[in-house]
This record gives C-alpha cells, sequence and structure tokens, in this order.
C-alpha cells in the first residue's frame, strides 16, 4: 500500500516514517507593521508519518525568536498560553494533488487546516537509511486560535497581520 501526496505521483512506501529532528525545521511567519515579516521556529518537535497519516507536535517553550523579550510575550496568555497549553498538534492525511487536510491545534482550540504538500525521494543516506522528503507550507488566521494580541498603529491598522504562515520541512527516515 502506497500513498500519494502530490501531482506527480510520488509515493510513500506504507509503514511508519520519523522526521529526523536534526534535518527537519518547523517554523511560523507573520507580517509586521505592514512592512516586514516576523518569524520564528519552533525547535523541540516530532513528526510521525504512518500509513498515509502525518501526526505532529510541538512545544510551544521551544519557540525561538532573536528577542528575549518577544519570546516571553509569545508564551503569555494573550498569544500561546504555554503554561495552559505547553504543545501544538496537528494531524491530517492526503487529499487530491498536492495537499494535506487536517486538524491543527492552538490554545486548545482544534480547526481544520490544508496544507500544501511536496515530496521529495527516496534517497539512501550515506548510513543506508531510506529517507524522503516532505515539505509543508499553509496559511491560518491566529485569531481563530486566540492568539488575538494586537496593537494599533497611528495611522490606522494594527501591528500584526491576522494571516500566520506554518511551514515544515521534515526529512523522514524509516521507523526502527
Amino acid at each position: 500500500m502506497s500513498t500519494v501526496l502530490d501531482q506527480q505521483q510520488v509515493t510513500l512506501p506504507a509503514g511508519t516514517w520519523q522526521a529526523d529532528p536534526v534535518h527537519s525545521s518547523v517554523g511560523f511567519a507573520v507580517k509586521y507593521l505592514g512592512v516586514a515579516t516576523f518569524g520564528g521556529t519552533l525547535t523541540q518537535f516530532q513528526a510521525v508519518l504512518a500509513d498515509g497519516e502525518l501526526t505532529g507536535t510541538a512545544e510551544v517553550a521551544s519557540i525561538e525568536v532573536k528577542d528575549e523579550n518577544l519570546y516571553a510575550h509569545l508564551q503569555a496568555p494573550e498569544f500561546f498560553d504555554a503554561q495552559r497549553h505547553p504543545q501544538l498538534t496537528f494531524t491530517g492525511r492526503p487529499v487530491e494533488g498536492a495537499r494535506l487536510e487536517g486538524e491543527l491545534t492552538m490554545k486548545g482550540i482544534t480547526k481544520p487546516v490544508t496544507l500544501e504538500a511536496a515530496v521529495t525521494g527516496p534517497v539512501t543516506d550515506p548510513y543506508g537509511n531510506e529517507r524522503y522528503g516532505l515539505s509543508l507550507t499553509g496559511v491560518v488566521d491566529r485569531t481563530e486560535f486566540s492568539l488575538n494580541w494586537n496593537a494599533p498603529l497611528p495611522a490606522g491598522g494594527f501591528a500584526l497581520a491576522n494571516d500566520v504562515t506554518i511551514t515544515a520541512e521534515l526529512s523522514l527516515r524509516k521507523a526502527a
């Protein structure tokens, strides 16, 4: 049994595949002041592809940004509320073409999401392990997950956009 994940009919074999955390990444980006993009990464995460279903978790405390004060603000209740909601989760399955449809949970709120997917591989690494690459990207409205903080700008508008781009670059290897 194989699972088709993109329009070029690249397939992943049945079985269980795990993301290699050293060669994988999960991140986010949001427009700031309407002129620049602010982003960060989640450094502690797990992702498993098992017989066509992708499941993943990321630790909110592992968010990396370029400013300590901003890190503290993201952990606070007006953003991720890390003390009460320490993890983000995703579960999804491939659908037509190059997409995964699933559910994303942030701050205790679960919403349906669609992620664009691209698969590369298989390739054998220098140690004899078979690997696939899985690139995912999608946009969510942060306010649907109760991430509502914002600051009004003097000329109108707000400091942060509501749309947040989520990305994952996963190097998947066969589970032992």
